[in-house]
């Protein structure tokens, strides 16, 4: 069997060093026995450790980018005029798979600007990065600060590690599975996700919901989202048929981020159809280890014969995904059973778009 030697050093997972030296990864490397590797759980943070610091490094990347693309424009077309991708992008990704392949040869490797559009990722037990290098390429572009570098890491074919760096505003999201999920703002100490206690959620009518809008703007997508985001925030007693009255639906253009805000507690629920396992793999272990539910398409959710909440491969690469933020017990209900009750009402409520 491959087996991971155990670093000598050890990284406080909610405060890893960001003083990166490759010294330190060469404790970290592979023993080829067999075709399995064997991640151990001080592996793993010394990974954190690295990944941690690369984001950093990409931040810089990014912010340079960010004010040359502001003073003289250079922005090409993925798809279409809303689905953007700058020569940022493939720096940036093309920086990170190159220091990846030096700490760690032997790990996998998915990006968004080195994968072919229109097919999905083949997961492996084989540790495999899943790289956005910068996640809202179109607030990027126009100069809105709510763009980021995300670093997933999926092992034995589930998520068990992200990375979210947002250098505009120099906020760091981390989490290892099992360890709990963190904030650093700056400088400062890491801040435990949930920033709050988490409080009971009703229904529908008192979240604060993200939506996205996509880059697929044909008929069929829009109409089956515009219908589903009526029906979110309309008024059922004003000739809104089926209508929730949430509190406020939020469109912000990161996937990533949107993750981040439900772990944080900012946002009760993110819903999008469409985006890819690089846009979601890190926010997954984010969400999760802040005690949010990830899930993916309604009949992936009405058909689980077992837990509603399990990121299988097909839900990671299913392109359809439904965050719930963490919830408390009440004396009546359970956080958890609050959890299967609200994503409940939510699949009762929008349309299915098979995205594109």
């Amino acid at each position: 069997m491959r087996t991971w030697s155990e670093a000598s050093h050890s990284s406080d997972i909610a405060t890893p060093s960001l003083n990166f030296s490759w010294s330190d990864f060469c404790l970290c490397t592979l023993t080829m026995q067999s075709n399995d590797q064997i991640l151990t759980s001080t592996a793993l943070r010394s990974v954190l450790t690295f990944t941690v610091s690369l984001a950093r490094t990409a931040g810089v990347l990014i912010l340079e980018g960010s004010q040359a693309i502001q003073a003289t424009p250079d922005v090409n077309e993925k798809k279409n005029s809303v689905d953007l991708v700058t020569e940022y992008d493939v720096a940036v990704e093309e920086l990170v798979k190159s220091e990846i392949a030096k700490a760690y040869p032997h790990f996998k490797f998915i990006g968004e600007e080195s994968y072919s559009s229109g097919t999905r990722p083949e997961l492996t037990d084989e540790p495999t990065f899943c790289v956005d290098p910068i996640d809202g390429t179109t607030n990027f572009v126009h100069g809105f600060p709510f763009a980021c570098i995300s670093l997933g890491l999926i092992y034995q074919k589930r998520p068990v590690m992200g990375v979210i760096f947002n250098p505009f505003l120099d906020h760091l999201y981390t989490a290892l599975e099992g360890q709990g999920a963190y904030l650093t703002r700056g400088s400062n100490q890491p801040l435990k996700l949930p920033l709050s206690a988490p409080k009971p959620l009703p229904s529908l009518s008192k979240a604060l919901m993200a939506i996205e809008w996509g880059s697929d703007r044909g008929s069929e997508a829009l109409t089956g989202k515009s219908n589903s985001f009526l029906r979110l925030a309309g008024d059922p007693n004003d000739g809104i048929a089926g209508g929730r009255m949430g509190h406020s639906l939020r469109s912000m253009g990161s996937a990533a981020l949107n993750y981040c805000m439900v772990a944080q507690g900012g946002l009760d629920m993110y819903w999008e159809i469409g985006c890819w396992p690089w846009d979601v793999c890190a926010g997954i272990v984010i969400a999760q280890e802040s005690g949010g539910v990830v899930t993916g398409s309604h009949t992936a959710f009405a058909n689980s014969q077992a837990d509603p909440f399990k990121v299988t491969p097909e839900i990671l690469t299913g392109r359809k995904y439904l965050v719930v933020r963490a919830i408390a017990d009440t004396p009546s209900e359970s956080g958890g059973d609050a959890q299967l009750r609200i994503a409940r009402e939510f699949y009762e409520t929008v349309e299915d778009v098979e995205p594109r």
